[in-house]
C-alpha cells in the first residue's frame, strides 16, 4: 500500500529485512525530486510497518 502527495510518500513495508534499504531509497528519491538535501527529509513511523517520508518545509 502506497500513498503519494507532492511532498510525501506513505507506504507499508511488510518485509522487515528491506526497511532500511527502502526508506533510504525513498529519502534519496524525494530529495532529488525536490532539489534539496537528505537532511530536509523527515521519516516517521505512522503505524505498524507503515512509514511516511516527507519534505520538511521547516528545514
Amino acid at each position: 500500500m502506497t500513498f503519494e502527495t507532492a511532498d510525501s510518500v506513505t507506504l507499508k513495508i511488510w518485509d522487515r529485512s528491506t526497511v532500511h534499504h527502502t526508506l533510504d531509497a525513498l529519502v534519496n528519491d524525494l530529495s532529488v525530486r525536490h532539489n534539496t538535501s537528505t537532511n530536509s527529509i523527515a521519516v516517521t513511523c505512522s503505524g505498524p510497518n507503515t512509514f511516511t517520508v516527507s519534505l520538511n518545509h521547516g528545514a
